[in-house]
Order: structure tokens, then sequence, then C-alpha cells
């Protein structure tokens, strides 16, 4: 069995409570609360709430790593890995709706308070712009990779901003659909004439 240590415990609850409330509104207070640990403990493992950051950082690129390391693994053609990340927002729709994207609130965030560590959070999304970069190149798309991965992102974050805004599921289910059309005609591109005339059929 798997326990995690206090300090894994503390990162966790930081986590989830830099995404549900944002980071500025999160104290120390509520981070021990949610952990349940004197004061003493808690300083014990951090000493300022920047150095939680920098930790739930650390974690959230180690858990991304992860996540694309199973959609590698998973997906058998470069589109089958990028509809991975497209579901995305099916799968964490519940939270997206109420709490936003968890990278694009926390860069926002950062990046409004000119915080040291904006430019850490932002390795989030260079992240996710090298794998669909890396997809996208696999696909057979050469040069236009890097843009097509960048507009992908693009268009995910949002969609999570106005699901956000709105609270509007059905929304988000259309643009999953959307993108991935999207996607499809991304690969009849890169098959040539033939899938391009094959995409021109059927749209007659």
């Amino acid at each position: 069995m798997n326990i995690k240590s206090t300090r894994e415990e503390i990162v966790d609850a930081a986590d989830q409570l830099f995404y549900r409330q944002g980071f500025e509104h999160t104290s120390f207070a509520h981070i021990a609360d949610a952990v349940r640990i004197s004061r003493g403990n808690f300083y014990y493992h951090f000493k300022s709430k920047d150095d939680i950051l920098d930790a739930v950082i650390q974690a959230r690129l180690s858990k991304t790593q992860a996540m694309l390391d199973e959609w590698e693994a998973s997906g058998k053609q470069p589109a089958d890995r990028i509809r991975s990340f497209v579901h995305i927002l099916i799968r964490n729709k519940a939270d997206i709706q109420r709490y936003g994207c968890p990278v694009g609130t926390l860069n926002a965030e950062l990046a409004k308070l000119e915080h040291v560590s904006k430019d850490e959070a932002t390795a989030l999304f260079a992240m996710f712009r090298r794998w669909l970069r890396r997809q996208f190149e696999l696909m057979g798309r050469g040069s236009e990779s890097d843009a097509l991965a960048m507009h992908l992102l693009a268009r995910s974050q949002g969609v999570a901003a106005l699901a956000n805004a709105f609270h509007d599921e059905k929304f988000i289910r259309h643009e999953v659909r959307e993108v991935c059309e999207w996607l499809d005609a991304q690969v009849a591109e890169a098959r040539g004439p033939l899938g391009s005339r094959a995409r021109s059929e059927r749209g007659r």
C-alpha cells in the first residue's frame, strides 16, 4: 500500500486549494486545516507559501509527464494521442465548469501577481506544446506542427474559459466534437492529395 508522506499530503492539499480558490487567497492555515496537522509540523516541511507553490508546480509537471507517457503507450497513432489531450475537457468537465483549467488559471494568476514563479508555471504549457508539436510532426505536418500545437492549446484554453464562464456542459461536448473533426482534417491533409480529395468528397 502506497502511504503518502506528510509532505506529499501538504502538496496535494495545496494543489487543490490553489486550483479551487487561487494561490493568493490560500493561506498556510487553509492548507494546514485541510491536511489536519499542527502549524509546527507544517513549518517543518515548508517555510513559505512560495516554497509550497514551487513544490506544487513540480508535482504538476511530474503528473503531466506521466500522463503524456501513458498517452504515448496507449495511442497507436499520433491522432489517437492528440484526442486523449482533447478529451481532457470531457473527463474534467465538472471541475472545468466550476474552476476553469488548472494550468490556465494558475498561469493567469501568477502573471497578474508578477510572481517570481510565473515562468516555472508556464513550463506546464510548454510541456504540452512540445508534446503536441511532436505528435503533429509524427503525423507528417512538418513545419506546421508547432503552429498546429499552439492552435490546439489556444482552442482548448478558450473552451475551458467559456465553459467556466457559462457552466455549459453541452458547449464543452460540442467544442470537443468540433476539435476532433478539425483533427481529422489535419490527418487527411497529412496524407496528401488522396486525403484531401476524400475529405472534399465527404463535404459534398
